[in-house]
This record gives structure tokens, C-alpha cells and sequence, in this order.
């Protein structure tokens, strides 16, 4: 067992919190296609996993976890969804060309997976991307600069993808409003 996994299978014994979807997949889930295969990469406790199986896809989660995998696969089995998770550490080549017609990353950043990542879209394929900014309001998330988005960082990360959505408000207006601590991207191949 790695450091990485002992770290995050604490984090998950001792709160694991409700499995909610990432606020740019709850909100857009209508441009999900009508089936096909989902990755919820670094899914955690699986809220993405979980509205993707519900929409009626096929769904992997990869988790470092085996602990959150294990509360996920109990969520599935009480709304009797099939979800097949792996437990991983996250890298290039555990992403095959053209699997997935749908891949959901929120609040994990890895910049070296990009481009396996887009690679791992089929033709049309949809990324939901949601994850912490280095011009956040508060201290939740990472505080270390590797793990947050510099500003527009998603738009250029994925740049071959289309733009389907993109928001990243930061420090405009009436901060007591929106998502100010993350970026959130919808790109299609």
C-alpha cells in the first residue's frame, strides 16, 4: 500500500460524506449521450459514477481508494446499479484510445494525463472537468500550486476539445455568489 492510498483511505474512513456529482455534471447532464461508456477518473466515493450509471451508461470509476470504492460499490448496490470500479494509481496507460464516449475528473489534477485523457474520448466523446483554482476564495482543496488551475489553465489543457461550456468566475461581482473556488469545462472531441 502506497502513502497516496493510506492517505486517502483514511480521508474516507473517517468522513466519508454523502457521493455527490460534480456541480458542471449535475448541471449538464442532459447533454450526456443516451448510453455508451463513462470513466468517472478519480471517482472517490463515486457521485459522478453513480448519476452517470442512473442516466443509463455504462460506468468505470478509478479510485487510488479501496476504501472509497468499497462505499461505492455499496451506493450502486442500493440503487441497484452496475458500476465497475478499479483501484489504481491514475497514469497514461491505463487509458485505452477511444474507449470512452464520456469522462468525468472532478477536484483531481494530474497535467501529464491530458493528453491520454482526450485520447481516451471516442469521436464526439464529452469531458465534464471541475477542479480547484489557485484563485480560490478559501482554503478548501490543495493548497499546493501543482494541484490548482492557473486562470483559463483548463481551456488551454484541452485545447483540440471544442468548448461545450466553461466557467470560472474568480473574483468578479458578488463573490457571495457561484462556484469561486473552481474551474468547470465541458470539452467534446
Amino acid at each position: 500500500m502506497t502513502d497516496l492510498q493510506q492517505k486517502w483511505d483514511a480521508i474516507y474512513s473517517n468522513n466519508p460524506g454523502p457521493a455527490a456529482a460534480a456541480q458542471v455534471l449535475n448541471q449538464h447532464c442532459f447533454l450526456l449521450p443516451l448510453g455508451g461508456k463513462a470513466l468517472d477518473l478519480a471517482c472517490g466515493l463515486g457521485g459522478n459514477a453513480l448519476l452517470l450509471a442512473e442516466c443509463g451508461l455504462c460506468v468505470d470509476a478509478w479510485d487510488i481508494s479501496a476504501v472509497a470504492l468499497k462505499i461505492l460499490q455499496e451506493q450502486a448496490a442500493e440503487k441497484q446499479l452496475s458500476i465497475a470500479t478499479r483501484q489504481c494509481q491514475i497514469s497514461a496507460d491505463l487509458l485505452v484510445k477511444q474507449s470512452y464516449n464520456t469522462i468525468v475528473i472532478s477536484r483531481f489534477l494530474d497535467r501529464t494525463l491530458c493528453n491520454a485523457i482526450m485520447a481516451a474520448l471516442k469521436p464526439g466523446g464529452l469531458l465534464f472537468y471541475q477542479t480547484f483554482t489557485r484563485n480560490k476564495l478559501d482554503r478548501q482543496g490543495p493548497s499546493n500550486p501543482d494541484y490548482l488551475l492557473a486562470s483559463n489553465e483548463l481551456l488551454r489543457l484541452f485545447n483540440p476539445l471544442s468548448v461545450i461550456f466553461y466557467q470560472e468566475y474568480q473574483r468578479i461581482g458578488d463573490v457571495q455568489f457561484g462556484n469561486r473556488n473552481e474551474a468547470c469545462f465541458i470539452g467534446q472531441k
